[in-house]
């Protein structure tokens, strides 16, 4: 494929109808992107013979800030390129940038998949020159339930802890999500998923635990019967509210507090 370089001018660049793998532009992170263009350009952007951009659009977003940065500097692919070619072509530039998000790789690795219904993992993992672990994490989400997706989209769970999430039934991912958005680490997701995905061992539910503490106390919690996930939530949740508490009150204080806003049901 010919590739030539030029200097465009930035208004007769033209952007694709269909969304890039990119959904959110800082506009703080831009204006200093389009203060350093100013200077000078250190990285061309990449756009076909009719000057439809393929990669680089935060640096065209970037331009259309200044005035002053009248053109920039562009490798011009001189030969016609198919929906799979452009798509390849952009991933393979975005997948070097450490800006993008792990939301949009997937969304990216979803879009070649889609552009190319033949090809394997491995085919997909050759071409953005990564391992087939790494492309099966970033096509997990497409497993995922619409709550998990929006999360890691805003970022509130990482891309490993969604692939554990993807690997048991759907039915079961809300529970998991909670746990982690609870505060459980990753390594308490991995073990809950794996007893989630061994259907002989029945879910334990007590109606009373008592933990013996390390410094020699005790925690109970009674009631209503809960499970080892949800022991985790209610104790995540209590620490968070006993440490905004510790900044006002004593513990007594506190307790008679928690008493009251149980009796509530606030």
């Amino acid at each position: 494929m010919v590739v030539k370089y030029e200097k465009i001018d930035k208004h007769k660049i033209k952007t694709r109808s269909k969304p890039q793998a990119r959904q959110t532009f800082d506009q703080s992170a831009l204006m200093e992107l389009a203060d350093s263009l100013v200077t000078g350009q250190l990285q061309p952007i990449g756009v076909l013979s009719d000057y439809t951009l393929i990669w680089g659009e935060r640096r065209l977003r970037a331009a259309l800030l200044k005035k002053e940065i009248t053109h920039l500097w562009a490798a011009v692919f001189n030969q016609e390129v198919s929906e799979s070619e452009f798509l390849l072509m952009r991933a393979a530039e975005n997948f070097q940038r450490a800006d993008l998000t792990e939301s949009e790789k997937c969304r990216t690795c979803e879009e070649l998949c889609e552009a190319n219904p033949q090809w394997q993992l491995q085919d997909l993992a050759g071409h953005l020159h990564l391992s087939p672990a790494t492309i099966t994490k970033y096509l997990s989400p497409s497993r995922c339930i619409r709550e998990v997706r929006e999360a890691l989209e805003a970022g509130r769970i990482g891309i490993s802890v969604c692939y554990e999430i993807s690997r048991v039934p759907a039915e079961q991912q809300g529970e998991l999500l909670s746990l982690k958005l609870s505060g459980a680490s990753r390594d308490a997701i991995v073990q809950a998923g794996r007893k989630s995905r061994n259907g002989n061992t029945p879910a334990v539910r007590l109606s009373r635990v008592k933990i013996v503490m390390p410094q020699g106390a005790t925690v109970v919690i009674s009631g209503k019967k809960v499970s080892m996930v949800e022991v985790v939530q209610l104790l995540t949740e209590t620490l968070k509210q006993a440490r905004k508490a510790a900044e006002h009150f004593d513990v007594r204080t506190w307790e008679k507090m928690m008493a009251d806003k149980s009796k509530g049901g606030v």
